[in-house]
């Protein structure tokens, strides 16, 4: 008979469960996250008009919508939850509404987090804005002290994939048959970031977000995968 004693996690002893997320705007240099309301619904359907074609819903469960009315609705009915939490990414330049993130599976007993409903209309796709939205988002959960950032997407979303690992998380697999979507089999791609990966990435993020690394027509000049710091000291 084996008595060996059995494997167990690290002990957590000084762990206490973050707060939830609050309705709180994240200002940035190149965008702003605002707490999603009916205001921001016009400018986010005439940005979303811009996709004629509607591939930028292809992988939501909704979308796309076939009126200002429509749309201004789905808002109205989601504006005020707390699971998701919705936020508006609001270009600064132009001061326009130009996409929508939330929070969810918010998770504070174990300090787990999801960032999801990504809707990134054509003119903030590719774009410094874009990538700075998720770091805000992905700052404000680690400097709350949440243990775990969640991405996931349908296996056959290769720009999201792509983003994903671009901005840090980890590939942790792909969960089969995990939910049914517009009628369609989704087969579930996870990845993560954890906190002790958060000071390098933070690091990374801030170094890449520099002025200093954008010329005059705001074109970067070191991609953020060539952007690599080499201690997590350098994250402050």
């Amino acid at each position: 008979m084996n008595l060996s004693t059995p494997a167990t996690g690290a002990p957590l002893p000084h762990w206490n469960p973050p707060p939830c997320p609050k309705r709180s705007p994240m200002p940035g240099c190149w965008c702003r996250l605002e707490p999603l309301t009916v205001d921001h619904a016009t400018e986010l359907y005439e940005a979303a008009c811009a996709d004629t074609a509607g591939h930028s819903w292809t992988y939501l469960p909704y979308g796309p919508f076939r009126s200002q009315a429509e749309y201004t609705a789905w808002i109205a009915e989601r504006a005020d939850g707390s699971d998701p939490l919705f936020f508006a990414i609001v270009d600064i330049p132009t001061g326009r509404a130009l996409g929508v993130a939330s929070y969810l599976r918010i998770d504070p007993v174990n300090g787990v987090i999801e960032v999801g409903h990504l809707y990134f209309s054509p003119a903030l796709q590719g774009t410094t804005a874009a990538t700075e939205a998720m770091y805000l988002m992905m700052r404000h959960v680690f400097d709350l002290g949440y243990r775990r950032y969640e991405w996931k997407c349908d296996s056959l979303n290769a720009p999201s994939r792509r983003a994903a690992l671009r901005l840090g998380f980890q590939f942790e697999g792909i969960f089969r048959q995990a939910i049914v979507v517009k009628g369609r089999n989704r087969d579930t791609a996870w990845f993560s970031v954890i906190d002790g990966e958060w000071p390098i990435l933070r690091a990374r993020f801030e170094r890449w977000l520099s002025r200093k690394n954008f010329d005059a027509q705001g074109q970067q000049l070191c991609p953020l995968s060539e952007i690599v710091p080499t201690s997590a000291t350098q994250a402050r």
